[in-house]
């Protein structure tokens, strides 16, 4: 669509992770260099931090792309709520080691055995946990716990935590000091100030073939950065929409006003969406029980609603 008509070899803005356009910005090289240097240590825990959207995700791409397969065997693990020990299947099945009808015990054994195995061939045993804020508190223990396995004095397994805020909330409870006392480093990613805001922009589109078509004048930069609040995944949405914009109206170049009509109809289409969410929960009928699913499925409208007015308010 707008790609075609503006020359660019792909869309510059998609939302969907492409290590193709990562932006090593000061925060993201940091947390990258953290990353790195935990691995050169081989040991503990590195946490990476963040709000949604903010880079977590392609920042471990951009990890894992560098990682020297024949020195690291890597485990990725996209979090839910799963106790202590579902994680040990969990981790079992991330490096495709048997675990159906096994008991804790003999679990552990055989992970420990398969730790041993890499550490006889000369590589680490890294695990990578996404979305890791949803691990309850004894899950992050039973990895402390794995993080004890030695062979030689010398460390066989090592985690990297990702996730949101609240993992750092849940790290700094009193009864998590032994992990904390295990974290190498830790490295919270925050949002993009004005100017780093259009250096991404401009970032992303050079990285699709950008030949100055459509050219951002210099104001709309300040306006697209308060609105999105600087979270790259933010900036993604807005300027997708604001290049499909630009093709529809074809245009050569992306005003002040351009950015403002695309802001009023992103907030026009919000709108109408919480106000379609309100109505069905309106029309549902009274709970018939306390623990009813009609409640349980009631209260998951509600998150709906709650979660649609955050994104447009930004709050």
């Amino acid at each position: 669509m707008y790609d075609g008509f503006y020359n660019l070899n792909k869309k510059p803005f998609q939302l969907s992770p492409d290590s193709d356009f990562f932006f090593n910005s000061d925060i993201h090289r940091r947390a990258l260099t953290y990353m790195n240097y935990g691995l050169t240590q081989g040991e503990g825990f590195i946490v990476i931090t963040g709000k949604p959207g903010t880079g977590k995700t392609m920042l471990v791409k951009q990890l894992v792309n560098s990682l020297d397969k024949n020195k690291i065997t890597l485990g990725i693990m996209v979090s839910s709520q799963v106790g202590a020990d579902d994680l040990l299947k969990v981790i079992a099945a991330t490096f495709s080691l048997s675990y159906e009808g096994e008991d804790k015990a003999t679990l552990l054994a055989r992970i420990e055995r398969f730790f041993i195995d890499q550490a006889m061939v000369g590589k680490k045993v890294l695990m990578i946990v996404d979305e890791a804020q949803n691990l309850p508190k004894d899950s992050l223990e039973e990895l402390r716990m794995l993080s004890n396995f030695e062979m030689s004095g010398k460390p066989l397994f090592q985690t990297f935590l990702i996730g949101q805020k609240q993992l750092g909330e849940t790290l700094f409870l009193p009864e998590m000091e032994q992990l904390r006392q295990r974290i190498v480093a830790t490295c919270q990613l925050k949002p993009f100030d004005v100017q780093e805001t259009k250096n991404y922009i401009l970032f992303r589109l050079e990285k699709a073939g950008w030949q100055h078509a459509p050219q951002f004048e210099e104001d709309v930069f300040v306006v697209i950065c308060t609105y999105t609040h600087g979270i790259p995944r933010r900036i993604n949405a807005l300027c997708d929409r604001v290049l499909l914009f630009g093709y529809l109206e074809e245009l050569q170049a992306i005003s002040l006003d351009v950015i403002q009509k695309v802001i009023t109809d992103i907030e026009e289409e919000s709108s109408l969406m919480m106000d379609e969410f309100q109505d069905n929960l309106e029309a549902l009928p009274a709970k018939s029980s306390p623990n009813s699913a009609l409640e349980q499925r009631i209260a998951a409208l509600e998150k709906i609603v709650a979660t649609l007015r955050q994104a447009l308010t930004g709050h």
